[in-house]
């Protein structure tokens, strides 16, 4: 049985979500992870006209007369979600957890998925793989996807996005449209994301806190690594830690972006702050041009 709770939120987020598709991402997916291959349909007789290049030479052998290969465009899509639930992305400084708004992120393009009858597939992973659901049709699917997101308990504390890279790669050899969702406070995983950008069409989607950046005025506060468990007392009261403070958070965030550019990997960044579903259409808008 889901708790009341859970099954309040999972509606409401279906509500919401089911919403903003239909009246503002209506046609951006599709037009942007549609159409982007062609699959085998038949062979039949050669027509005057037909491009000479789509002969099939063994089949006109056989029979004496030319024949031509026949493709239709791919239309059906698997999405993966690959989301990371390491005890850093329970923190959040404004209303909503950054594994919140992950969740809330992945619901979004999920029900984008299902209502273009795409299959959708989940990885939620650590410093392990600590949940897959293999890719499925259908609204209720969706609907056990978002609910294992917001219910879901890891058992690590740290982050290792290498293995979960390289667990993909193992569990799908169909060219699958990947969302990586992290905060990306790891090391190590450049390579896996080359091999694994060069396989599948792999969107980086970055979940950021302000207080990740930015540290308010408050006087001496500790701090906690979540993963690590290491405790930090800071001065918040003087302009050069705030700064320094500053300084690292961006110098992190310009890291990761540079090494995404570096790879041709598509990126979105979403702020616990911000309305996430501007930046998800400017998203699809500017690859839609690119493409």
């Amino acid at each position: 049985m889901i708790p009341p709770e859970l099954a309040k939120k999972i509606r409401i987020i279906e509500i919401t979500t089911r919403k903003i598709v239909n009246d503002v991402l209506a046609g951006e997916y599709e037009s942007v992870f549609k159409g982007r291959g062609m699959e085998f349909d038949e062979v039949r007789e050669y027509i005057p006209g037909d491009d000479i290049r789509s002969i099939d030479w063994n089949v006109t052998a056989r029979t004496g007369h030319p024949y031509v290969k026949r493709y239709v465009e791919e239309r059906e899509l698997t999405v993966f979600f690959l989301v990371d639930l390491s005890a850093s992305g329970a923190f959040g400084s404004v209303e909503k957890l950054k594994n919140e708004v992950a969740a809330e992120f992945c619901a979004l393009l999920a029900f984008s998925a299902v209502k273009n009858n795409d299959k959708v597939g989940l990885i939620l992973f650590t410093d392990k793989v600590e949940r897959y659901i293999p890719p499925k049709k259908g609204t209720t699917h969706v609907l056990r996807v978002i609910r294992e997101l917001l219910n879901f308990r890891a058992e690590a504390a740290s982050t290792d996005i290498e293995q979960a890279l390289d667990y993909l790669g193992k569990v799908t050899t169909k060219r699958a449209v990947v969302f990586l969702v992290s905060d990306f406070q790891a090391e190590g995983f450049e390579k896996s994301m080359r091999i694994i950008s060069k396989k599948h069409d792999l969107v980086a989607v970055t979940i950021t806190d302000p207080r990740e950046i930015r540290l308010p005025d408050v006087g001496l506060i500790e701090l906690e690594d979540a993963e690590t468990g290491e405790i930090v007392l800071v001065d918040t009261s003087s302009p050069e830690v705030r700064r320094r403070y500053e300084h690292l958070g961006e110098e992190q965030l310009g890291r990761v972006m540079k090494l995404f550019n570096s790879m041709g990997v598509d990126h979105i960044t979403v702020r616990t702050d911000r309305d996430y579903v501007p930046s998800l259409v400017q998203f699809f808008r500017l690859r839609e041009r690119r493409l």
